[in-house]
């Protein structure tokens, strides 16, 4: 039997755990994604299964963030990609593929490093996907998008807005 002067100890006890077991843990993932808004069209066909010149494919990407509540944001990949040729449009798709990011305990410019480079880099597979399969089953070879750099581009976008607005700036915030 305990005496009253012996120290209990709980040996699972979360060490992370704060008071009232609050728990204090940095914490980042996406918990759900899905297609918010697709747009495919095909304006010139059938016309333009005859025509023989090789189209100009030009790719957008914006890649934005939307606070839900304190701990959940959506971030939005928005990617238009449109292949045109002198005849006119072969065809155009828009996406916008979203992923709800929830993030807790994270320090801000950690926290918009995630919605801005790591978010984007685990939605694009999945967005890239959708892409391919609207151009294939519009009748054309499939849209393989390449592989992209989200880290990369991130930091180009800090290093232009640094350059920009002098030294130290402050992580931007919403679109980048």
């Amino acid at each position: 039997m305990a005496d009253e002067n012996d120290v209990l100890t709980d040996l699972n006890a979360d060490p992370a755990a704060g008071a009232n077991g609050a728990d204090n843990r940095p914490t980042v993932g996406i918990l759900n994604q899905y297609v918010k808004d697709l747009s495919v069209e095909n304006p010139n066909a059938p016309a333009a299964y005859q025509w023989q010149e090789q189209p100009r494919v030009d790719v957008q990407l914006n890649i934005a963030s939307n606070k839900v509540t304190d701990e959940i944001s959506e971030v939005e990949l928005k990617i238009t990609v449109r292949a045109d040729t002198e005849q006119g449009a072969q065809y155009i798709v828009e996406l916008a593929y979203c992923g709800l990011v929830g993030i807790r305990n994270v320090p801000e410019e950690h926290a918009h490093a995630f919605m801005f480079a790591e978010a984007p880099r685990l939605l694009f597979p999945f967005a890239r996907a959708i892409i391919s399969d609207a151009v294939r089953d519009l009748g054309y070879a499939p849209m393989m998008l390449e592989p992209m750099d989200f880290a990369g581009l991130y930091q180009q976008q800090l290093q232009a807005r640094a350059a920009q607005q002098g030294e130290g700036a402050p992580a931007p915030t919403g679109n980048a």
